[in-house]
């Protein structure tokens, strides 16, 4: 399906951009059509140079029986088009059906998920009227790398992978954002006091790289407490960059708290591509019924177009957004009998937008873009590698007794004659030697292994502990090696240790 929407004569002077643009659009599920509807509605009146290039995704395709939510020749046109503009979609409920949302994030490289939160006071109801932040969260790893097991009867784990190449691209899109955008504070979240290896390296990366900006002013805050700042004084904030847990949580904190989740657009930005697409979901107990708020999907569009540098048809729209608020023409999700004048449907308020089109807020500050367009950031440069010491390993252990001195006695039986067990934890408290009665124990035990004398640890040396783990009828669920990089240990001593 292919629309074209041309400028009308007088904007095409003043656009930054002359050339058409083609976008693959998706108009998704519940909601989704109608919200993508008004929001193209409302860049076809501005005159946006788009060219359309539609696919199916999300719930019928996964009910067709295909798991991944989308056709190879969908991904083609995304990969093709480069700019994906996304309307709210379905994951099935079981099934095995994975998220087409982390998917698209991650075959495509998405590194960036950039998420403008504003409060709208007094116009839309909130208890913290001045708040203006960015929340730039990292979209690729973290926890979300999905990479789970189960280990024993009681235990499953998550593995939560930092990469330095995933810090230093996020952490840079920080900066140049707030440089883009005229911020002068970025704040990065972490729990490096709790996960020193994974969230210290973002923490580290964080201070490297603000450095090169001394113009920009530098914070860092624990992740719990920072939380708490965002929810009871956010306008502390400008642009605040985490890992993607993190950031997943506090940026629909932050939207929800300017008023509402309804409001709030998100770009998610990569080195080749870019998705433009609404935070809030699909909403299927209203799809349908023209009562949907377009305005979160129409911001994502905004950004959209400053990233492909129609930046003053931007400008235009969002102005026209801001007046049509300000004149208290509210779509159900943030309408107020004292602040709000006029209730409308999905397709009236996009009308509205369209009608203000070339009108700026009296109350609000006029939007002025200027010539915006895609950061460009540089490639990531691989390090020298490190001098990399092996210096012992964790052994993972499936035991079903409770009695730490036990099984530190069947672990003995399987030292070699240069290994020698130093520490048993579980669930990363210390309970050998001299552990506490009182800790409870699962029954997944780690057991570390270093050298009995001097510094040096093979890998021979972990095959032959396996091997004797398993002549002695020991269940090794998992191996850890412990390495020291050019001379740090690199990795955590136990809990009491």
């Amino acid at each position: 399906m292919k629309i074209y929407y041309s400028y009308y004569s007088h904007l095409h002077q003043r656009n930054n951009s002359k050339r058409m643009t083609k976008i693959t659009v998706a108009k998704g599920d519940g909601v989704g059509p109608e919200i993508m509807d008004a929001t193209l509605s409302i860049l076809q009146a501005a005159g946006a140079q788009l060219e359309i290039d539609e696919i199916e995704i999300g719930e019928k395709v996964y009910l067709s029986g295909n798991t991944t939510g989308i056709s190879p020749d969908a991904w083609d046109k995304i990969r093709t088009n480069k700019i994906f503009l996304k309307a709210p979609i379905t994951t099935p409920q079981g099934g095995g059906y994975k998220s087409l949302n982390v998917s698209t994030r991650k075959f495509l490289g998405l590194y960036a998920n950039v998420r403008p939160c504003k409060s709208y006071h007094p116009f839309v109801k909130t208890k913290h009227p001045v708040v203006d932040m960015v929340i730039v969260r990292e979209n690729e790893e973290d926890l979300y790398a999905g990479i789970e097991h189960q280990q024993t009867d009681e235990v499953v784990q998550c593995l939560k992978l930092i990469s330095r190449p995933g810090c230093e691209k996020i952490i840079r899109y920080a900066f140049e954002y707030a440089k883009q955008y005229n911020r002068k504070k970025v704040t990065c979240f972490t729990k490096d006091n709790i996960m020193k290896q994974t969230d210290g390296l973002f923490h580290q990366v964080f201070d490297e790289i603000a450095a090169e900006y001394p113009e920009i002013e530098n914070e860092h805050w624990i992740v719990d407490i920072g939380a708490a700042k965002v929810a009871d004084t956010p306008e502390h904030f400008e642009v605040v960059v985490m890992p993607n847990l993190y950031g997943d949580v506090i940026s629909d904190i932050a939207a929800q708290i300017t008023g509402s989740v309804g409001l709030a657009g998100s770009s998610n930005i990569g080195e080749e591509c870019a998705m433009f697409e609404a935070i809030h979901g699909s909403a299927p107990d209203i799809a349908g019924k023209n009562i949907a708020n377009p305005s979160a999907l129409m911001h994502g569009s905004l950004m959209m177009l400053n990233h492909i540098g129609q930046s003053l048809v931007a400008e235009k729209i969002h102005n026209a957004w801001l007046t049509t608020i300000e004149q208290g023409i509210h779509t159900a999700d943030i309408y107020d009998e004292k602040t709000s004048k006029q209730k409308v449907g999905t397709k009236e308020f996009a009308a509205a937008v369209i009608a203000n089109l070339g009108n700026k807020p009296s109350s609000f500050e006029p939007i002025q873009y200027g010539n915006r367009a895609a950061l460009k950031l540089p490639t990531y440069q691989k390090k020298a590698p490190s001098l990399k010491e092996l210096q012992g390993v964790d052994l993972f252990a499936h035991w079903n007794g409770t009695n730490p001195n036990e099984i530190a006695e069947k672990l003995k039986g399987i030292e070699t004659k240069n290994t020698k067990l130093v520490m048993i934890t579980n669930r990363g408290i210390k309970v050998w030697p001299n552990g506490f009665k009182e800790t409870f124990c699962t029954d997944h035990w780690r057991c570390r292994f270093q050298p009995a004398t001097g510094d040096t640890f093979s890998k021979e040396e972990i095959i032959q502990l396996l091997q004797n783990a398993e002549n002695q009828g020991l269940d090794i669920v998992k191996t850890e090696n412990l390495y020291a990089f050019d001379g740090k240990r690199v990795y955590s001593l136990g809990q009491g240790q």
